[in-house]
């Protein structure tokens, strides 16, 4: 995996993408630790399989662009990216939110801690 803590955190968010744009649930939840907090547009969940469900239950077509504006790297360990995530639903709708995460090293593997999606402010 790339060294940059750009490098980084674009190559998990690249994997979480595909998977969406793919709509392959598990795809996208492989990119998640075994705990992960994930806030999507529904109440939060932990794990893996709240990340596989939210997604499983997204429709078919949905794709994702997005864009991160900061990267910090408060630990050796851990990254926190904040950036903006357009979500086309099928119709062609866009759905624009922010989008901030924490991912972390585990090995050789660098995983989404925590996810959360919220509006554009105002």
């Amino acid at each position: 995996m790339p060294g940059t803590s750009e490098d980084i955190v674009r190559t998990v968010l690249d994997e979480w993408k595909a998977g969406i744009d793919t709509h392959d649930p598990a795809r996208v939840a492989a990119v998640f630790t075994e705990d992960a907090v994930f806030q999507g547009l529904h109440p939060y969940t932990v794990g893996r399989g709240g990340v596989f469900a939210y997604y499983e239950g997204q429709p078919h077509g949905l794709t994702v662009d997005y864009r991160m504006y900061e990267i910090r790297r408060p630990a050796e360990q851990v990254l926190l990216g904040y950036g903006h995530a357009d979500f086309t639903r099928p119709d062609g709708t866009v759905l624009a939110l922010m989008l901030g995460v924490a991912v972390t090293r585990d090995g050789d593997d660098w995983r989404i801690a925590q996810y959360q999606v919220s509006a554009v402010p105002a």
